[in-house]
């Protein structure tokens, strides 16, 4: 397209000294493109009409069409053609005569963009050529017939993703015809997972079925004794999705130009997925009070939260780690970058990424929540996104760690990643991005350190095994837990556990070492901590356990404490303080039971319902220092659900939800939330009250469109009781 120079005010470029054309981050915004481009004088008489003109084009862009088909985009909601990079997809161009190519020339164009640049990708002219290259961008014909032929085109496997504007282009002696503007013809071009020349090539197909084409996923969550899981909706297929998760990277600001690039796409999504900073999707509330807002345990996916930021431009409120990664996995599979859910249980929220996770005793062993600044999060979810990594040395490909929960800065703002898995478990965290916070999150050691009147300190107890024991995400294919503990570290007390974290001191993590403290902990005596299931509101026991492995008798004063935290470790406030000392008799165990009553935990109880127990014994005899902490979650009763009459595609059917307040309490201010991806868009429904012990019961009518297997999900949210979720899956029967 030759550059059109106007003498109208309105056409010029904003006069700028340091750049030719203004920054092009919009996918939306458009360029005029003339329909007639002369080159020179026009002869009188010249009729565009004697010339071959384009009638129609065809784009084979409905679900069952061969291009949807081929590019496995068939389950996008959009009118619109939708195909991955690197493959060849078909259109038909209908002409005003039959297509003679001795004599006529046209070619296609593919624009992106308010200032459309061959150099920057977002221009692309395609010649009609005799065969196709892979991964390169070329058309041919494959057939031929009247006045119609059929055109086989190939994109490139790194051209730009988004939304290209199509026109055809013919070629007359006096100048270039083109198409008008015809949105019916715009086409999304989506990264690959299929295409072996694309950055996100996956070679599984059972993979590929479950990283980019599942549009339920399951969030882990609980703690490491006790691990719940719940269904999230991504929702990456349903309508206006697609647009909403490319105007996330217009609101980044990332040049069309760096579109192509998974690595870009993934850094700068972490920053706008969190509201810190930029005005992001979702603002985090990790204070228990949800004015104006939406509670994150009440959010039953990614779809309403999108379309909400799409619309309004404003931050949605509320989440918290596993809406940001629910929300961020919906944003990488919608694009195409193969992506699943993380958590880590018992991770590392440590400020200054030193290994080390201080817990100040004060003189009589107890925890001072006054110097105790570092946190253990029951739980964290994040995301791994798949690609190859050029810009690090061979080997650091793959699964990805990237983060949109607004933990630290990087490089000035609230994101995280990605950073190599492979990196994190060899303590190579040299390599960007953000590698030593990741490894810190897994790796951390938790340092129990008694402050003396004078200053200094003693350590008097250290737990290498607590902090990232246990990291999981949903297996492929089905709804189980993965262990993947291994792919991010090696084997608690390996010498390659050595080696990687030798390793990651060498290339400037921060690690003390014990022999900078004094540290002789007491190694004949052991203590656990061990707690009763139990459900919410109702009492529970747990039980401290001694065993004197020496031949002395001791005695332990022994010091509980009992705290209702958020799920990320920080208390809100303790209720239970107990005190008592422990004779532990020579070569034998002794165990201590305390009761914990509902009524000591029911008034201040957070949403869900998360304590934290810190056990301290001095052991009086030699002045040493046993501790073990332990969060522990109550059981909290699901919703049920139900369908009633036959599930077949076309047919109003209904959905009966159903819970049984088990609280000695009224709940107040109850909304209940359905939503069945691929099925049923997200209702609401509001309850007063519902009395201690009795049943609220809410029947949903609705017509499934599409056969198959899919999955009902429904939480419940009121003031006191919160976290509250039931699904059902449900095989929809063809008509």
């Amino acid at each position: 397209m030759s550059e059109t120079t106007s003498t109208s005010e309105e056409n010029k470029l904003p006069l700028n000294g340091r750049r030719a054309i203004p920054p092009n981050y919009s996918n939306d915004e458009e360029n005029e493109v003339p329909e007639m481009e002369v080159f020179g004088s026009i002869p009188r008489g010249f009729n565009p009409r004697d010339y071959l003109r384009v009638v129609d084009i065809y784009m084979f862009k409905e679900p069952q069409e061969i291009n949807r088909q081929e590019h496995h985009t068939d389950k996008y909601y959009n009118p619109k053609l939708i195909v991955r990079r690197g493959q060849a997809f078909q259109i038909q161009i209908d002409f005003s005569r039959p297509y003679q190519p001795q004599s006529d020339q046209f070619w296609l164009e593919f624009l992106m963009g308010r200032y459309p640049q061959q150099n920057k990708g977002t221009y692309i002219p395609i010649l009609v050529g005799s065969a196709l290259k892979p991964g390169q961008w070329g058309a041919k014909i494959i057939h031929r017939e009247n006045n119609s032929i059929r055109l086989s085109i190939m994109s490139s496997a790194t051209c730009i993703i988004g939304k290209f504007r199509l026109y055809v282009a013919v070629l007359t002696p006096y100048g270039v015809l083109r198409t008008r503007r015809n949105s019916a013809t715009d086409t999304y071009i989506l990264f690959n997972p299929w295409c072996q020349l694309d950055a996100v090539y996956l070679d599984d197909e059972k993979e590929r079925e479950e990283y980019v084409l599942n549009d339920v996923g399951i969030v882990f969550h609980g703690n490491v004794e006790d691990v719940k899981s719940r269904s999230w909706s991504y929702g990456q297929f349903e309508e206006n999705v697609l647009d909403a998760c490319l105007f996330l990277m217009d609101k980044a600001e990332l040049e069309l130009s760096g579109r192509g690039n998974p690595i870009k796409i993934c850094r700068v999504a972490s920053a706008v997925i969190n509201s810190r900073d930029d005005d992001g999707v979702i603002a985090g509330s990790w204070n228990n009070s949800y004015d104006y807002g939406v509670a994150p345990s009440a959010w039953t996916g990614s779809v309403d939260i999108l379309l909400e930021y799409y619309s309004s431009k404003q931050p949605v409120r509320y989440g918290q780690c596993w809406v940001f990664a629910g929300v961020f996995n919906t944003f990488l599979r919608c694009l195409g970058i193969p992506a699943r859910l993380i958590t880590n249980y018992s991770s590392a929220h440590d400020n200054n990424a030193n290994l080390r996770m201080d817990f100040f005793l004060d003189d009589e062993g107890k925890v001072d929540t006054r110097l105790t600044k570092d946190s253990v999060w029951n739980y964290h979810c994040w995301n791994e996104a798949w690609m190859t990594r050029p810009d690090l040395p061979v080997g650091f490909g793959g699964w990805q760690v990237v983060d949109g929960t607004p933990q630290e800065t990087s490089d000035g703002m609230y994101r995280c990643g990605p950073a190599s898995v492979q990196a994190i478990k060899h303590g190579h965290v040299c390599f960007q991005f953000d590698a030593p916070f990741v490894y810190a999150e897994v790796n951390s050691d938790i340092f129990y350190t008694r402050m003396e009147k004078n200053g200094t300190q003693v350590v008097e107890n250290i737990d290498t095994t607590r902090i990232g024991q246990l990291i999981v995400t949903k297996e492929v294919g089905g709804d189980g837990m993965v262990d993947i503990t291994e792919e991010y570290k090696f084997r608690e007390g390996s010498d390659e556990e050595r080696l990687a974290l030798e390793t990651a001191v060498m290339y400037g993590v921060k690690k003390q070492s014990i022999q900078d403290t004094t540290y002789q902990p007491q190694t004949d005596v052991d203590m656990d901590f061990q707690a009763q299931k139990a459900v919410l509101g109702n009492d529970f026991k747990v039980t401290i356990t001694f065993r004197n492995k020496s031949r002395n008798s001791y005695t332990a004063t022994t010091y509980f404490s009992g705290n209702i935290v958020f799920y990320t470790g920080v208390p809100k406030r303790e209720f239970k303080k107990h005190s008592f000392s422990a004779k532990l008799e020579p070569s034998s165990s002794s165990s201590f039971d305390i009761v914990i009553k509902s009524s000591e935990y029911m008034r201040d109880l957070l949403e869900q319902a998360s304590f934290h127990f810190f056990v301290t014994a001095r052991i009086n005899e030699t002045g040493k220092i046993l501790a073990v902490q332990k969060a522990v979650m109550l059981e909290i009763p699901a919703l049920r659900i139900k369908t009633k009459g036959e599930l077949v595609a076309g047919k109003e059917t209904s959905v009966i939800v159903e819970f049984t307040n088990p609280l000695k309490q009224t709940l107040e201010n109850v909304t209940l939330r359905l939503e069945g991806p691929g099925m049923l868009r997200t209702i609401k429904k509001q309850f007063g009250r519902i009395p201690m012990n009795s049943t609220l019961t809410w029947e949903v009518k609705f017509t499934p469109m599409r056969a198959g297997l899919r999955k009902l999900i429904a939480s419940l949210n009121s003031d006191t009781l919160r976290h509250v979720y039931g699904e059902l899956n449900v095989q929809i029967q063809k008509p």
